[in-house]
């Protein structure tokens, strides 16, 4: 059996958030087992993309140590997710228009699966439909998502007009597959939301160095 060589695909990490559950700065710059998540992320996803930028509101400066672009949000008042995915699909068709596809990735989850990019494409392909995130013991994961650069205009829609915040709602009128992994030893998209949270991982890459 053959498999489908992946699309070429932009990772966009999305640290737009204002992270106020875990006392406000930059969760992905909080450290696990030695390194910044964000770190960790970039680990995972580097090789699966095609080049990856970061999206975040603020001062670029203090992301300046990962060498990447950074690319704030054109949606004015923390508009969510969906505003860091329009500015990244803006980003591609200025400076990449050879990409049709981003994969967005949080920078709170560090334990990310190898084969993210691939299994979303796979996924994308098989039920014929534009989108396709990631799912675990049944539950969406909206944010992980694979994201056609051609939708870009249509998004700016929902968001500036229609004001649609909702990942969910937008991504229904459009269709979207699911790409489904298992949850031992750990989820692969457990994120780390609180200080809780993080000590968390903190036991399970204890319990786990694999992951």
């Amino acid at each position: 059996m053959t498999t489908e060589p992946v699309p070429p695909t932009l990772g966009v990490l999305l640290a737009g958030g204002l992270a106020r559950r875990m006392g406000g700065g930059d969760k992905g710059l909080r450290t696990l087992g030695g390194q910044t998540m964000l770190a960790r992320v970039i680990l995972r996803v580097a090789n699966q993309c095609d080049g990856l930028i970061l999206n975040a509101n603020g001062d670029p400066a203090r992301f300046a140590g990962t060498g990447l672009p950074v690319v704030a949000d054109d949606v004015p008042g923390f508009a969510g997710p969906l505003a860091g995915i329009l500015a990244a699909l803006d980003w591609a068709a200025a400076n990449r228009p050879g990409i049709e596809w981003v994969v967005s990735l949080p920078t709170d989850s560090p334990f990310l699966p190898r084969t993210l990019v691939a299994r979303l494409h796979r996924a994308r392909a098989a039920s014929g439909v534009p989108l396709a995130c990631a799912r675990s013991a049944g539950q969406a994961h909206p944010v992980i998502g694979l994201w056609p650069v051609s939708l870009r205009d249509d998004l700016r829609h929902a968001l500036t007009v229609e004001h649609i915040h909702k990942i969910d709602r937008w991504t229904a009128r459009h269709g979207i597959a699911f790409a489904d992994w298992q949850t031992e030893p750990a989820d692969p998209f457990f994120n780390a939301n609180t200080v809780g949270e993080l000590a968390e991982a903190e036991a399970l890459l204890a319990a786990h160095p694999e992951l």
